[in-house]
């Protein structure tokens, strides 16, 4: 087509003069037939026509830049052509960008004078035929701007689209975009005067498929023609919202989530948004000019009206308003242009016309506009108090005198903010009590993990409450229900600071009982209780700062509250079990920082001893839950924290509270329901791990259970009745049941909780006659009798049949006879992994863990047996009966029941065979039994308040020793390191 085009011109003989531009590099001459007709032909082929060889990209170039002066009718196909110039210019600009850094080097000769020779051509043609040439070449020029941007917005020196400075900085120092970009500026500057919407919808149609990589062109654009793009665009926003919101001949309103569906209205947000930091009072003039102009009657144009206007289409003016609405819940900015002077305009005769504009609207579609008009509100960031006095002002029956200039306005417009205000009460309802991920729907349960969403609306009538609760109290029929019904919400919301702030202003404010009821109407709940024992605790923590001043501050509220709740602390145990979390750690910190009573009977100490281990419990798992759902354990770790200080001062308080506390917690530690918390599992009367009530099925009546309940300190050892536990009679053998794995670092943080308040419980200074180490920096000494309660605690637990009197050790083969015991107590070291860390403590505490004297025992009586029955080439195919092994002596010869020398075999045993593991194990088990582990043996250091055992008064320790240096012996090349520990 362009070479007839082209050829007609050439045989007719009359062939076009070049026309002049101020832009060309060398005067241009007339074209004969003959060369225009060489010019088409070698641009259609590529190949130059008189020398034969193929165009380079500039020769090529400058062929269609000749072709475009001489015959402008092929002006679609060379701008096709020319796509292909401007991309090269682009990628080699980049390039050079990317690899010298310098967007100057190489340009200049990179089709830059092509660039420049277009660019004074199109300016030209523009210039003199606008409305030939500015459609085409506007949308040309955008188009070609946003396939640039898209294509290279990767390239390394491309920054994000978000920086919208940068990019722009980039883009306008290169001049194939620079030259687009104000070829464009030309053309909406031309086309302003007669099609302005042709020229913005090409730019929004632009911005749709190309963005966000194409916003610097609307950025820059949108500055050039503020006044202009911002009408136009909303204008061709909206011609768009109603083409595609027309269903069967009616508006189909848009929720927020719908508004996507709408192609333009996403780039009118972002193209208003981009204007908004320099030209907000632009945006908002004309946001409210389309208001107000959908609401007034329609009127003739105006000669100088366009006759595409939105103001003379009445679809298009009954689609001002909800797209107005569109625009507003897409863009928080764009809300508060508009927001601010929107409830001012509102006046009684604005509101009849908006009542009469959208009266014919159906059900469903008046819905949703209310729907998202309510949405807007609540996230509304300012003017809350405004908009919530004009909707119940305007909402108020007539019947009502209403405070202010206000008249009383027509009754269907009534009807509707009544309607309109009663969905945003419920919408901030639903917000209220669903704006986290608690539990059961229960706000306040995030409160240790997580912060709460924000309501704007809510957060701006915080400061507010008293002008509320003044108006509430007019008890002016609907209005003061709906205000009281926001106090609460806000009560809710806001937390006990504004609870308590509105209770206080209704109880003030209240002149009769009518008004006074208002008062108890309002919601108090677990954070109202959370808040007063929080207060509570706060005012007894200033007793510290108080003591520093003035002599008289034993008369201050510090002292004398604390002395009240010291009276009452049993009344607050309860508190500690709460089932709000927040209401339980409120009271732990108030009981842990409160003074004990001189005195208390010990039922009630007794009471308070078992809810704070209790709560010690409770909040340990609560700290794992919550870790588990990675939230913030930050108030958790408070509690943890809180909850330790408690016990501490419980137990320092008197023996009574120590030996409770202790034995508490150890059999807490044990306890089928907290077992999981320590890496433990339950175990069954025989000590081995069973299945959760949940998993193991019913299999009925169990003779075992039943047997044991009539006596479970009966000893069947040695006898033919001795039970084995191997299954239920009738059921067969036990099956055993996968068992879920703790986490490991979940489960060595609370064995190290719950030893550090072991710990501290045991090393209470001045209690029981021990006495503080002389020097400061050492740990005080765990004392011996609280020890003692633990030993004798874990030995209950662990194997109820033992004798407190069975500290002396028997010949090994006695342990024959104990084979069901020993095997339990194994079990039961298997199944409580906390068990070796406790036994440590006891050990510390000497000569505390003679008491376990039995339990070591046995223990040790199963690995002797264990390591004589193994197989195994190395120690270590037995991971658990190694570690018990080493934990075992480790522990014995930290309570000096063992000489160093003996104490150190541990050691050794990773290296040892199971065979040579027993023979270490059985010089320790003839040590003690010959020398048996009784507290007499012990002498008390009053110096650094420790008991001591002197060896030497034992007799011997070569003979038990013997066996320790054969084995060193024949192992000398793996053991050699380890001669020295072992020397007498």
């Amino acid at each position: 087509m362009l070479k007839d085009q082209a050829m007609s011109v050439v045989f007719d003989g009359s062939p076009l003069k070049a026309m002049p531009s101020s832009h060309s590099h060398s005067p241009q001459t007339a074209l004969s037939a003959q060369e225009l007709s060489q010019e088409i032909k070698s641009f259609i082929s590529g190949v130059d026509t008189v020398q034969g060889r193929k165009l380079s990209v500039r020769e090529h170039a400058r062929c269609a830049v000749r072709l475009l002066r001489s015959v402008p009718a092929c002006r679609g196909a060379v701008l096709e052509h020319l796509r292909s110039v401007y991309d090269e210019h682009v990628s080699t600009f980049l390039h050079n960008l990317e690899i010298e850094g310098d967007a100057n080097s190489g340009v200049s000769s990179n089709l830059e004078d092509i660039i420049q020779e277009v660019h004074g051509v199109l300016s030209e043609f523009i210039h003199l035929n606008p409305r030939a040439w500015a459609p085409l070449v506007s949308a040309w020029a955008v188009d070609l701007l946003g396939q640039l941007s898209s294509k290279h917005a990767g390239r390394r020196v491309a920054p994000h689209s978000s920086s919208l400075n940068e990019l722009l900085q980039l883009w306008m120092s290169c001049a194939a975009t620079r030259s687009l970009m104000e070829t464009y500026s030309q053309c909406l500057a031309a086309m302003l005067a007669w099609c302005p919407d042709a020229c913005v919808d090409a730019l929004l149609d632009t911005s749709v498929q190309h963005s966000p990589h194409f916003d610097w062109v609307v950025a820059h654009i949108g500055s050039a023609f503020p006044g202009t793009i911002i009408s136009r665009v909303l204008a061709c926003g909206l011609k768009d919202f109603c083409s595609h919101g027309v269903k069967d001949q009616g508006l189909m309103v848009m929720g927020v989530d719908k508004g996507s569906r709408v192609p333009k209205i996403g780039s009118v947000v972002g193209i208003l948004g981009h204007l908004a930091a320099h030209h907000s009072d632009s945006i908002r003039k004309e946001l409210l000019r389309m208001f107000q102009e959908s609401l007034t009657p329609s009127s003739p144009l105006s000669p100088t009206s366009s006759s595409t206007s939105w103001e003379s289409s009445p679809q298009l003016r009954r689609a001002a308003v909800p797209f107005l609405l569109q625009l507003a819940a897409m863009s928080p900015n764009l809300f508060g242009a508009m927001s601010a002077e929107l409830v001012e305009l509102l006046r009684p005769p604005v509101l009849l016309q908006l009542q009469t504009l959208l009266q014919g609207l159906p059900r469903e579609e008046l819905d949703n506009m209310l729907g998202l008009a309510v949405h807007l509100i609540s996230q509304s960031p300012s003017g809350g108090a405004r908009v919530l006095r004009f909707l119940a002002d305007t909402a108020t029956p007539a019947s009502v005198i209403i405070s202010g200039p206000t008249p009383s306005p027509h009754e269907g417009v009534r009807e509707g903010c009544d309607r309109l205000l009663q969905m945003l009460l419920l919408h901030l309802h639903k917000l209220v009590f669903n704006r986290s991920d608690g539990i059961d729907g229960n706000p306040h349960q995030s409160s240790f993990s997580q912060p709460q969403r924000v309501i704007p609306f809510l957060e701006e009538l915080q400061s507010h409450v008293g002008e509320l609760c003044a108006e509430t109290l007019r008890l002016e029929r609907k209005r003061h229900l709906w205000l009281h019904q926001l106090l609460c919400l806000l009560s809710v919301y806001g937390g006990p600071s504004v609870a308590t702030e509105a209770l206080c202003q209704l109880l003030t404010q209240a002149h009769n009982p009518e008004e006074l009821a208002l008062a108890w109407q309002h919601p108090r709940g677990p954070w109202q209780l959370r808040q007063l024992l929080l207060n509570l605790a706060a005012a007894i923590q200033s007793q510290d700062e108080e003591r520093k001043g003035e002599v008289g501050a034993q008369s201050s509220m510090a002292i004398q509250v604390g002395s009240a709740v010291s009276g009452h602390l049993h009344d607050f145990s309860p508190l500690l079990l709460h089932g709000d979390p927040v209401v339980s750690h409120a009271a732990v910190r108030l009981l842990s920082c409160s003074p004990l009573p001189h005195t208390s009977s010990p039922a009630h100490l007794l009471l308070l001893s078992r809810a704070a281990v209790n709560h010690f419990f409770l909040v340990l798992r609560r700290r794992g839950e919550g870790e588990k759902v990675g939230k913030e354990g930050g108030q958790t770790g408070e509690a943890v924290n809180c909850s330790v200080l408690l016990l501490s001062r419980f137990a320092a308080y008197s023996p009574f509270t120590l030996k409770a506390v202790l034995q508490q917690l150890v059999e807490g530690a044990l306890h089928k329901g907290n077992a999981d918390l320590f890496g433990g599992q339950i175990a069954d009367m025989s000590g081995a791990p069973v299945a959760s009530p949940s998993v193991s099925p019913n299999l009925g009546a169990s003779l075992l259970d039943i047997n044991c309940r009539f006596g479970t300190t009966v000893n069947f050892s040695g006898s033919v009745w001795s039970v084995f536990h191997a299954g239920v009679i009738g059921k067969g053998l036990k099956v055993r049941t996968s068992t879920s794995v703790p986490d490991p670092s979940e489960v060595i943080q609370n064995i190290q909780t719950l030893l550090t308040v072991i710990v501290r419980c045991c090393s209470s200074c001045g209690l029981n006659g021990s006495q503080p180490p002389l020097d400061p920096d050492e740990p005080p000494p765990i004392n011996a009798e609280a020890a003692k309660v633990v030993a004798v605690t874990l030995v209950e637990n662990v194997c109820p049949d033992v004798a407190n009197g069975e500290l002396s050790w028997p010949p090994e083969e006695h342990a024959r006879t104990t084979v069901e015991r020993d095997i339990h107590i194994r079990r039961c070291f298997e199944a409580h992994p906390v068990l070796f860390p406790l036994l440590h403590v006891v050990a510390a505490g000497r000569p505390a863990l003679c008491y376990c004297s039995a339990v070591l025992r046995g223990l040790l009586a199963t690995l002797l047996a264990h390591w004589e029955a193994s197989r195994e080439v190395s120690s270590t195919d037995s991971p658990w009966h190694l570690q018990a092994s080493c934990l075992l002596v480790s522990c014995m010869g930290e309570g000096q029941l063992l000489p160093p020398v003996l104490a150190n075999v541990h050691e050794a045993f990773p290296h040892l065979t199971p065979f040579e593991v027993r023979l270490l194990l059985l010089a320790v088990w003839e040590y003690v039994r010959g020398n048996g582990p009784m507290p007499q043996k012990f002498v008390f250091s009053s110096e650094k308040g420790l008991f001591y055992r002197d060896f030497s008064r034992d007799g011997d320790v070569a003979r038990y020793v013997a066996p320790i240096h054969s084995v060193l012996h024949k192992n000398i090349d793996r053991l050699g390191h380890l001669c020295w520990r072992f020397q007498l």
